[in-house]
C-alpha cells in the first residue's frame, strides 16, 4: 500500500498462481487449490491489494457444466472464508484444452453461482477473447462483442483489462500473446477500446512479451497512447 501511494499507481492488482485449479474433478487437488487461493486473498488484504485476478480453472474431462459448478462453489467458499475488501476478478481464457471461461456464458454462470456480487468481477483479456472467437477488429465487431458481454454479464463487471495482441488467429483457442498491433488482432481493436469512454477509469495492463529492462513495455504503452483520439 505504501509503495502504491509513493508511486501514484492505483489500483494495484494481483494475480493468483497458475497452478490453482478450482474446477478440478480431483477433490484433493480442489481442496489444495481453495486453500492456496484463500492464502493469496489474505496476503492481498494484508498488502492492501483490492483485486485478485484468477483463471476459473480446467474441468479436465468432467465437462463444462460440472467444471463451472465446481469453480463457482470454491469461489463462494473462498469469499466466505476471507473478509473484504479483497475482491476476485475472473479472467476470460482462450479455451486451451479444458480451460473454462472462454465464453461469456461460462463467465456469467460462474459469477451467478458464486454469489457475493459486490466482491466478484471480470478481467477481460483481449488476446484470450480473440482466440476464443470474439472479433473486435472492426467497429461493428467491437460493438457486438461489448453488447454481448453487457447482455450476459454487464459491462460494469469489467474491473480490469489485459491488453495483448494475439500470435494466433481468431477462434484458434490458443493463448499466445504478442506486442500491440503486431499480431492477428491489429491496431483498430485497441483503438476502439482505449477510446471507449465507458472504460476510461478501468485499469489496463500489458502482458505482452518482455525483453530486458522496460523497453518493450514502454514501446507498447507508446503505441496505445498514439491510438488515443
Amino acid at each position: 500500500a505504501e509503495t502504491s501511494r509513493k508511486s501514484g499507481i492505483s489500483p494495484v492488482l494481483g494475480h493468483d498462481s497458475y497452478l490453482i485449479n478450482l474446477a478440478s474433478p480431483d477433490r484433493a487437488l480442489r481442496r489444495k487449490s481453495l486453500h492456496a487461493l484463500i492464502e493469496e486473498m489474505n496476503r492481498a488484504n494484508y498488502m492492501g491489494v483490492p483485486y485478485l485476478i484468477l483463471h476459473p480453472g480446467a474441468h479436465l474431462g468432467a465437462g463444462i457444466r460440472m467444471g463451472v459448478r465446481r469453480a463457482a462453489g470454491e469461489l463462494r467458499h473462498a469469499l466466505e472464508s476471507v473478509e473484504s475488501p479483497i475482491a476476485l476478478l475472473v479472467e476470460n481464457t482462450a479455451g486451451q484444452g479444458s480451460s473454462l471461461g472462454f465464453r461469456f456464458e461460462q463467465l456469467s454462470a460462474i459469477l451467478e453461482l458464486a454469489g457475493n456480487p459486490d466482491r466478484m468481477g471480470i478481467c477481460l483479456d483481449t488476446c484470450h477473447a480473440f482466440a476464443a472467437g470474439y472479433d473486435m477488429r472492426t467497429e461493428e465487431g467491437y460493438d457486438q462483442t461489448m453488447r454481448e458481454f453487457d447482455r450476459l454479464i454487464g459491462l460494469e463487471k469489467i474491473r480490469a483489462f489485459h491488453l495483448n495482441d494475439s500470435k494466433r488467429d481468431i477462434g484458434s483457442r490458443i493463448d499466445r500473446h504478442t506486442h500491440i498491433g503486431r499480431g492477428c488482432i491489429g491496431l483498430d481493436a485497441f483503438r476502439f477500446l482505449v477510446n471507449d469512454a465507458r472504460f476510461t477509469a478501468i485499469p489496463k495492463i500489458l502482458e505482452t512479451p518482455k525483453g530486458t529492462g522496460t523497453r518493450e513495455d514502454k514501446r507498447n504503452l507508446a503505441t496505445l497512447k498514439r491510438l488515443l483520439d
